[in-house]
C-alpha cells in the first residue's frame, strides 16, 4: 500500500497516515536522510495512546528522537526503543516499510495497522 513519495517528506520529518481508512493516524514514518523508519502510532506505556501533540508532530524538538507527547517518552529513531520515560525497556512496534525505484514509500500489505497487545 502506497503511502507517499520520499520526496514528499523532507530529511529529518515525519508523517502520520491512516492506511486503512481508521478515522485517524495508525501509522508513522520518519525520514532519515535515504531511509525511512515506520511504527504503529501507539505508546507502548499507554497502549492505544497516540504519540503526536498535533498532526504529524512525532519528533521531538531537537529532531533526534520520537516523542509521546502524553507521557514525555523519548524513542530512537532506527529501533523504536525506548531511551527515556515510563517505557524504559520497551519499544515502539515497527511497521514494515519499502521504498521502490521511483521513490515511493509503501506499506508492507500483510502488516497490521493496530496496535497488539502481548
Amino acid at each position: 500500500m502506497r503511502l507517499c513519495s520520499i520526496d514528499d517528506l523532507p530529511d529529518g520529518a515525519s508523517r502520520g497516515f491512516d492506511p486503512r481508512g481508521a478515522g485517524r493516524d495508525t501509522v508513522f514514518i520518519v525520514r532519515v536522510g535515504a531511509q525511512v523508519h515506520g511504527y504503529l502510532d501507539a505508546c507502548p506505556h499507554g497502549p492505544g495512546t497516540p504519540l503526536p501533540w498535533r498532526r504529524h508532530a512525532y519528533l521531538s524538538g531537537d529532531g533526534r528522537h520520537i516523542r509521546c507527547s502524553a507521557h514525555g517518552a523519548l524513542f530512537d529513531i532506527a529501533s523504536g526503543a525506548c531511551v527515556l520515560g515510563p517505557c524504559l525497556g520497551q519499544s515502539l512496534q515497527p511497521v514494515a516499510l519499502t521504498v521502490d525505484d521511483s521513490g515511493a514509500v509503501h506499506l508492507t500489505d500483510n502488516e497490521p495497522v493496530e496496535e497488539t497487545t502481548p
